[in-house]
């Protein structure tokens, strides 16, 4: 559905009015192309005395051919090392970096601060420290303007080598609706497999989305397309006739209808994977769900049954079913919701489903990291969806407006963050939880 005042608020008029009367006025985000540049404009790197990461940074910044400019008059993203931070009152140098610079930031522009997890740090000095940069990068998220966004990723040590995808995915267009949010790169993963070409990483690859034939699913495997996935379509049989116009619009992928709660689902699955791909699977996108929202009080046991059944259960029930047939090396992902993070008024069953998905996530993780295997989730926030477009216009505009973008974001927002992590570069990052909601101001 069309954000109408995002459109209004962008025209000439809409500009005179809003600035006039003090109304927020969101821009029109600028979203990744294939073939476009890393970056729209030169990057300046800092870093606190003694950090390990800034080289590595540069490296990548040259590889990817982004020009880092020391005192850019208009850079395109602001990258400081603080992992040589060990004390509070070090932490004058992100002042000292950013205070003079952070005006000049591009539209559209990027922040990007690197730490190390606190929780591996030296003592209790340098833990205070480095959780300090989680504060800082959201509360600075909220401060930017123009479509600029805030992200921080903690490095462990033996991770440097692990970092160029989080770095590409954060400075790209592809991370327009993420902000002020946190990623660790895990040192007993830092194998990563740096794909051959950044711009199709999954070439070659097989990949499962379910919900597929609409929506966000339905973006989720055009982009996986887009970067090279052979992908099997998957959603219910009520769904066959768009679900099978995606999979003919992604070439040499394929469609199979089935309801994903039913017992033989991850046979049939591995039956297909075997028919129309040669078996085996690289990537497993966990994206159905459905919602039946009503307060506990009125909400009827089936409501509540089915909900879990589709969202949760099924999920964990075709993981087991599917995990012979993921290759080492593989990635799962799981589409939970800001709701399993923050709650939602009548959405005790969707909130319990979604947040259960990342108490799977969370548990999975440390079990299938021997095979290179990691499992991540996805929590949207408002996506422009027609789910979204059903829901009653004051609740809609305030799910729109009630983040550091001020608008609601679009399902390929979620498939990029899906494509990221999918990437076999990513090898770093398991039991994460990503939210893509432009920084909304609920939860954490």
């Amino acid at each position: 559905m069309a954000d109408r005042y995002l459109t209004f608020a962008n025209s000439r008029p809409g500009d005179f009015i809003t600035s006039r009367l003090g109304l927020p006025k969101p821009v029109e985000l600028k979203r990744y192309r294939p073939g476009q540049p890393l970056t729209r404009g030169p990057v300046e790197v800092g870093q606190a005395e003694g950090s390990r990461v800034a080289k590595r940074v540069r490296d990548i910044l040259d590889s990817a051919g982004v020009t880092v400019e020391e005192g850019a008059q208009r850079p395109s993203g602001l990258v400081f090392d603080a992992t040589g931070i060990t004390e509070s009152g070090q932490l004058s140098q992100l002042h000292a970096f950013f205070h003079p610079r952070i005006r000049s930031l591009a539209p559209h522009g990027r922040v990007v601060v690197i730490g190390t997890p606190p929780e591996l740090a030296s003592g209790p000095g340098e833990a205070a420290a480095q959780r300090s940069l989680e504060g800082f990068i959201r509360s600075l998220g909220k401060e930017l303007r123009n479509g600029a966004t805030s992200h921080l990723l903690l490095v462990a040590p033996g991770a440097e080598d692990a970092l160029e995808s989080s770095l590409r995915f954060a400075l790209s267009a592809r991370s327009t609706y993420v902000s002020g949010q946190v990623l660790r790169l895990a040192p007993s993963l830092a194998a990563s497999d740096a794909p051959a070409e950044w711009d199709r990483p999954l070439a070659g690859k097989t990949a499962i989305v379910t919900g597929a034939a609409r929506g966000i699913g339905e973006t989720v495997a055009e982009v996986l397309h887009r970067d090279g996935a052979r992908v099997v379509c998957i959603d219910v049989p009520s769904a066959a006739e768009p679900l099978r116009r995606v999979a003919r619009r992604l070439g040499g992928s394929s469609a199979l209808e089935l309801d994903i709660t039913a017992d033989d689902a991850g046979r049939l699955i591995t039956e297909h994977l075997a028919e129309k791909h040669g078996g085996g699977v690289d990537v497993i996108v966990h994206n159905a769900g459905i919602t039946r929202d009503r307060t506990l009080g009125r909400m009827k046991p089936d409501k509540w049954d089915s909900v879990v059944a589709v969202n949760l259960t099924a999920v964990e029930r075709l993981t087991q079913a599917l995990l012979p047939e993921l290759r080492d090396g593989g990635r799962i992902i799981a589409t939970s919701s800001i709701s399993g993070i923050a709650g939602n008024v009548g959405q005790t069953n969707y909130a319990a489903s979604k947040a259960g998905l990342i108490g799977l996530v969370q548990a999975l993780a440390p079990e299938l990291a021997d095979r290179g295997i990691t499992i991540n989730a996805i929590a949207p926030g408002f996506i422009e969806t027609k789910m979204t477009a059903a829901v009653p216009l004051f609740i809609r505009e305030a799910g729109r407006r009630l983040n550091s973008l001020g608008q609601g974001g679009q399902p390929v927002d979620v498939a990029e963050a899906v494509a990221y992590f999918a990437s076999p570069g990513s090898g770093a990052l398991t039991g994460q939880v990503l939210r893509v909601c432009g920084q909304a101001l609920l939860g954490a």
